[in-house]
């Protein structure tokens, strides 16, 4: 009975001390638990880190007003919602973050690409500046414009309308057919 009561004890304390956490750190990235936007605050769902090619390129996080680790779900809500990633290879450029973009959204929108293909290419010219190691995008879905608005640096790039369009966006790392299904277990908070 005693080692019970210490194994609940130590357990509730394990999730207190977890949940208390304010930021976590991956690839020497600190994370945010929340991301405000507009008022609103969005809490960490998940985290992890995108590779290529054996080079860790990115770290991307994933933050809901609401939270559901069923991505059809995450994609279809008209809620607030963001995609936080932080560049932490020198190898990435704007053309090849682009060139990701376009591989991506081809893999996500399906049929719906080429009418998509406008609002791709206007998102593309907001990562047009010149990418650094440490940069930070934030791609955050406001829904009572229906547009995704796209910062840099908190710099506001410009924004994308089209719920349509933030399906598809999400759906780069969250569909079917994801860019990377490991991370999109860990954008979920999927062990």
């Amino acid at each position: 009975m005693k080692k019970i009561i210490l194994s609940v004890l130590f357990v509730a304390f394990q999730f207190t001390s977890l949940s208390a956490q304010n930021t976590f750190v991956a690839n020497g990235v600190v994370i945010p638990r929340t991301l405000e936007f507009k008022g609103k605050v969005m809490e960490l769902s998940g985290f992890g880190v995108r590779s290529k090619m054996w080079v860790d390129v990115y770290v991307q996080a994933l933050y809901q007003s609401f939270y559901s680790d069923k991505p059809f779900e995450v994609m279809q809500s008209n809620t607030e919602m963001a995609i936080r990633i932080q560049i932490t290879s020198a190898m990435v450029s704007s053309g090849k973050l682009t060139r990701n973009f376009n591989s991506g959204f081809e893999r996500s929108a399906g049929a719906n690409l080429e009418a998509l293909r406008p609002r791709i290419e206007k998102f593309k010219s907001y990562l047009s500046d010149q990418i650094v190691e440490k940069d930070v995008f934030n791609l955050i879905y406001n829904p009572a414009d229906a547009s995704v608005y796209v910062y840099k640096n908190d710099e506001l790039k410009g924004t994308v309308p089209g719920i349509d369009f933030k399906i598809a966006l999400f759906g780069i790392w969250l569909s079917n057919n994801p860019v990377d299904e490991q991370l999109k277990k860990d954008l979920l908070g999927i062990k």
